[in-house]
Parts: C-alpha cells; structure tokens; sequence
C-alpha cells in the first residue's frame, strides 16, 4: 500500500528548561538548556514530534529560520523519510551540508518517521521491524568537572535514582591528580562494582592524550571519550593503537561518512550517534549499519526516547546514555527501572509535550 501521507505544515518552537545538575565540562557551564520542539503535521491530521538540543540558545534563531526553510521545500509532498533526507541535504549542500543544515532536517526526519509509525499504529521499533525491550544504560546525568567535594554524594544520588550500575565521569582537568581524585571519589561513593565510562569533551591535546590516558590505563574505566579534537583522525588512530582501555567517540560525527572515516582509519573501539548530528533516523540506520559491518558496538548520545528505539532495530547495540534533561517538557518522560531503559510502546517514538510546561518555559523567537 502507497504512503499517502503528506506533509501539511511544521511547527517549530523554542524551550529553555531547567536542568537539575548543571554541565560543567570543558565547552562551558549550563544551567538551562535550550530546545527545539517540532512538530511535522500530515494530510490526515497526524501530528510527528521531536526535538533537538542545540547546546547554545544563541544557535536556535538559525535553526528555526532554517526549519522554516525546508517546510516550504517540503510542504504538499510525500511524508517519506529518506527521500526528505537526501534532499534537504542536498537542498543545502550550498550552504554547508553539516551544523545548522544537519540538525534542521534530522529534527524533521525524527518528526516524519514519528508520524509514520504513528500511521501504522506502531512503536517505531516494531515499525523498523524490532521490538520493545529493555536496554541497559549508563546514568549520564551528572559527575561533571566540579568540587570533588560533592562527587561521592552525587554518585550516590545518580546509582539510587533507577538503580543504575553504570555511570560517566567527565574528566580532561588540569592535572592527572584531579582526574583520579575525581574517579576515587566516585568508587568511595559507589564502589568498585560500577562501570565508570569517562568523558574527556576533547579537552586535552593529543601529546597530553597520550600521556594522561596511559597514565589512567589502570583504572579499569569502561572507556576513554573523545580525549582529543573530535575530528583528528590521525590522533584518535595513534590513541587507539596504544591504549589498554576503549576509545569512545562519535557525538559529532555529522553523518554516516564521519562514522566511515573513523572505522577505516582504526581510529575507534566503540562508536556512538547524537541523532541531532547523524542526521536524525535515516542517518542513524545509515551508520548503525556501517558499524554492525565493522563488528564495532553502538550506543546513543543523548535522545533516549528515540534511541530507545533505534537501538532495538541496531546490529551492535550497546549501552543506552540516560539523561533526562528534556523530561520537564515532555507529557510522559521515560522511567529508568535496575538500570534499564525501555521504549515508549505507544505508536510512533512516544514523545508527546506537555504543553502547560511548554508554554512555562517557551522562548519567543
């Protein structure tokens, strides 16, 4: 049966909502963070959702012009997904295809497959052709580069809330005595029993990458995060010949050829996505596929309400990244429960606002 969906209008919006621990790493502080909240509206009054976390509210006026942008490319036509993908981008191809141009249209390809597996009447899992199932996640909602001081309590708070036995530290301080007094501080709260990714948010330079994570080679951390400039490939390879403990990187890659560079080059043990940057769920198919070829696990960064789902539907699933950062706006925010994720089973991805908090906390642009 043909897709007789169409698309009819898209609505963008603009939220700065509270975060209950503030960010505190190497690209700055946040207390607040900013939202675009879109909705894609069908032909036959279906409605797709998603978001996108742009980091800096600076950055929203752009990408809302730019979604304003693409609704006059794509009004009138089919609602299908992949073909909007490649032409968006080749739409916008003149202007840079990554940045801007790649976060407008991943949040209207997460919106446009919403809308179809809410026309199926299924979870986008089952839609792909998966399941809902529980997946193990890593609390990723806290542990910045701050005090000391309060590291224990806050692990404490952090493996209570969901029952987590995971969970990641951001490191890339000053000196390595910082960096393992943050890490004691943590198993003094916590234990020895808990997998401890670190994050390093590309803060140190690839001579001092070398030293500081041969230094932390035996601390039995799960992984090493983007030690180094996200795009130094080069780096990451000379890293990843040389280091015990996994390199994990990914975030930024700004679509599936990023993913491919990397792999080719050796330059990565384990591989994630940011579905504002991948370029939404085609892109993800696209690049979870390239690393279940290469045999490489696959987590998610960030959006775990659509990850949820992707990662049913992904070769080399692997961890799920908890936060909950876009749960005061949403109608139905997902539960953790022992340290486990499972999707929304109500058609589509399950994201629904609510709209009273949307208007709290709504930014006119």
């Amino acid at each position: 049966m043909s897709n007789s969906l169409t698309l009819k209008s898209i609505r963008a919006r603009s939220v700065l909502v509270p975060l209950r621990r503030p960010i505190i790493a190497g690209i700055g502080r946040f207390d607040h963070w900013p939202l675009v909240l879109v909705d894609i509206e069908t032909s036959d009054g279906i409605v797709g959702r998603s978001y996108v976390a742009p980091y800096r509210a600076a950055a929203v006026p752009a990408i809302l012009a730019e979604l304003r942008d693409l609704e006059a490319v794509f009004k009138g036509k089919v609602l299908a997904p992949f073909d909007i993908f490649e032409t968006a981008l080749k739409a916008l191809n003149v202007v840079g295809v990554t940045g801007v141009s790649t976060i407008a249209t991943s949040a209207i390809d997460m919106a446009a497959w919403d809308a179809l597996a809410k026309a199926a009447g299924m979870p986008l899992a089952v839609f792909l052709g998966g399941t809902i199932a529980p997946l193990r996640a890593y609390n990723s909602n806290g542990l910045w580069r701050h005090g000391v001081g309060t590291i224990s309590e806050e692990a404490r708070e952090l493996q209570q809330d969901g029952g987590f036995t995971a969970m990641k530290l951001r490191l890339g301080n000053l000196h390595l005595k910082d960096d393992l007094a943050a890490i004691n501080a943590v198993r003094d709260g916590v234990g020895t029993d808990i997998d401890l990714m670190v994050d390093f948010n590309q803060s140190l330079g690839l001579g001092d990458a070398i030293r500081r994570c041969h230094e932390l080679d035996g601390e039995g951390l799960y992984w090493f995060e983007e030690p180094i400039a996200y795009d130094n490939v080069r780096g990451y390879a000379q890293l990843a010949q040389q280091v015990r403990t996994p390199l994990q990187m990914g975030e930024n890659y700004y679509g599936a050829r990023d993913l491919f560079t990397f792999l080719s080059a050796g330059a990565v043990h384990y591989a994630m996505a940011d579905l504002m940057r991948i370029g939404g769920v085609s892109g993800w198919l696209q690049a979870a596929n390239l690393a279940g070829a290469a045999g490489v696990q696959f987590s998610n960064h960030l959006y775990p309400e659509i990850a949820a789902h992707l990662m049913r539907v992904t070769p080399t699933a692997h961890w799920l990244e908890w936060v909950d950062w876009a749960a005061p706006i949403l109608a139905e925010p997902l539960q953790p429960i022992n340290g486990l994720i499972t999707a929304s089973s109500k058609p589509g991805t399950g994201i629904d606002w609510d709209e009273t908090s949307v208007r709290k906390y709504e930014v006119k642009a």
